[in-house]
């Protein structure tokens, strides 16, 4: 009974090892439009017409998926990534779960909605290659900076009283609150002073400038919430338009009908 017992575990280690190594460095299908990064800066770049543009650098992937959820065993679909192997400070229960399917113990860990699960298998790598292209819009989420407590003005941009007619304790202050006598207290949600920042922020609808695959880096025309350094998710956008569009150039007869209303303008 021993000997066909580790005969039995001997095979099974075997199987997993070839269905690892067959896996590895695969690349994952482009339905998975998300990835997760960090963000390194900003910068400016020349476009293709020679202009100036501010971007923010983020370095994105490569990720790796390390589970998956099916609607048969979870009631839905998603792809579970991970970025970077984290090396100490791995409790057993965070690592048995990676071992199961012989995947390293990821660092950062997100998990993605999508359709379909379809030619999707943990140990697959998931990078910018194929996935995003530059016009494309996105939304990117991050934890925003921790500003510690704050007073009104700053955190809900009130304005202000005036600064005139010796109310010189006023200039800054909330004003009223609406005390509500019925109830007799602050109703939950008012805005007052208090703790800002350290909050899950996404920015919607950032058009992709540019590209680097080699180096894993996403140009983007627009805010990253987050300090340099920080982990963010990229995503395709839940807006309806997903892509710029480059507005066709004028025709002759348009050109012409253009110059004809300057003309009359100037008459």
């Amino acid at each position: 009974m021993t000997e066909a017992k580790e005969a039995t575990e001997a095979t099974e280690a075997t199987a997993a090892t070839e269905a690892k190594e067959a896996t590895e460095g695969k690349e994952a299908p482009a339905a998975l439009r998300a990835l997760i990064g960090k963000k390194v800066g900003m910068t400016q770049m020349f476009d293709e017409s020679g202009n100036v543009r501010s971007v923010s650098v983020v370095k994105a992937g490569p990720c790796t998926i390390v589970g998956l959820r099916t609607p048969e065993k979870n009631g839905y679909s998603s792809v579970c990534l991970g970025l970077e192997e984290k090396t100490k400070n791995i409790s057993r229960p965070y690592r048995g779960q990676f071992d199961k399917i012989k995947v390293s113990p990821p660092r950062y860990l997100k998990e993605f909605r999508i359709s379909s699960i379809e030619g999707f298998q943990p140990g697959q790598t998931v990078t910018l290659t194929g996935r995003f292209n530059p016009g494309d819009y996105i939304d990117i989420q991050g934890i925003s900076k921790g500003k510690g407590f704050a007073g009104g003005m700053k955190r809900h941009h009130f304005h202000g009283g005036p600064a005139s007619h010796g109310a010189s304790d006023r200039e800054r202050a909330p004003g009223s609150i609406a005390s509500r006598r019925s109830l007799g207290r602050v109703l939950p949600g008012q805005k007052m002073a208090g703790h800002m920042g350290q909050d899950l922020v996404t920015v919607a609808k950032v058009e992709v400038v540019k590209i680097v695959p080699e180096d894993n880096l996403i140009l983007l025309n627009g805010s990253v919430p987050g300090a340099n350094g920080s982990t963010v998710y990229i995503l395709e956008t839940s807006k309806t338009k997903k892509k710029r569009v480059v507005a066709a150039e004028p025709g002759k007869k348009s050109k012409k009908r253009a110059r004809a209303a300057v003309s009359r303008k100037k008459k």
